[in-house]
């Protein structure tokens, strides 16, 4: 039997004085792909900063945080098995760099390459064959400060594939983008899904939800506040009370949207 993809046990955080996790507990498997939901405030980022281990619970005699079965080291050690996307990755990115560099760092998990790095040309090819599954090619010589969002945004999953993980976490992807690049966003993550990829999608966003996830994980005030089935979880009564705020839900073919009730 697999290790989970992500287990988290009785863990105790902080961000500078503000005791944000208090006794956490979130087990994600592997091959099922799930969205952590929840309002701001409720935990999402000091759950992704638990992930990238830029964060660390208080020490407890027992593993707190585990990862594809590894407690210790760095998470960008196991980027042939984790991809991970999120928003600080996003801004970190030199304006002056281009795309094709954006990807070729994927495979040193580091941000743009550097002189020491020595890119090989399996890797280029593999780097080019990525940008042109997703429709990007385009971008490959061009300055990532020269792109809109939602093309910064594709570059980052190209690079994210790179070493082909199995499992990708999702920070709002679409956060950001017009309407044309939120629905190529998300088809992207759809295909992946449906060729056997497991995504974790962290966000706030009803409407970012694939038909294909299947599992819905709401956070509130630092805990788990729903888990289960997404047809369970994502109704109503719950995102009236989570929210504080009467919500009706409109299901279009497995798409949710939020409206007033």
């Amino acid at each position: 039997m697999s290790a989970p993809l992500i287990e988290i046990t009785d863990a105790v955080v902080y961000r500078g004085n503000t005791r944000v996790f208090d006794g956490f507990n979130l087990t994600l498997a592997q091959n099922e792909s799930t969205a952590i939901l929840g309002p701001n405030g409720a935990g999402k980022t000091t759950l992704l900063k638990l992930l990238t281990r830029e964060l660390y619970p208080l020490w407890r005699e027992f593993p707190v945080v585990r990862i594809l079965g590894q407690e210790r080291g760095d998470i960008w050690s196991l980027r042939s098995q984790l991809g991970i996307i999120s928003n600080d990755l996003h801004e970190q990115y030199s304006p002056t760099v281009c795309g094709e560099e954006v990807v070729l760092s994927g495979f040193f998990a580091s941000v743009g390459v550097w002189g020491h790095q020595r890119v090989d040309r399996e890797q280029r090819l593999q780097a080019r064959e990525i940008l042109g599954r997703l429709g990007i090619e385009d971008l490959a010589q061009r300055a990532f400060g020269s792109l809109s969002t939602g093309q910064q945004r594709r570059l980052l999953m190209a690079r994210a594939l790179a070493n082909d993980p199995p499992n990708l976490v999702l920070d709002e992807p679409t956060s950001g983008l017009d309407l044309s690049a939120t629905f190529q966003y998300l088809q992207v993550m759809r295909e992946l899904i449906s060729s056997g990829h497991t995504l974790i999608l962290v966000t706030h966003h009803i409407h970012e939800i694939p038909p294909e996830i299947s599992r819905v994980v709401l956070l509130n005030k630092g805990r788990v506040w729903a888990d289960g089935p997404k047809n369970e979880v994502l109704t109503p009564e719950n995102l009236s009370e989570l929210y504080g705020v009467d919500v009706s839900l409109v299901d279009s073919g497995g798409w949710y949207q939020a409206v007033p009730a």
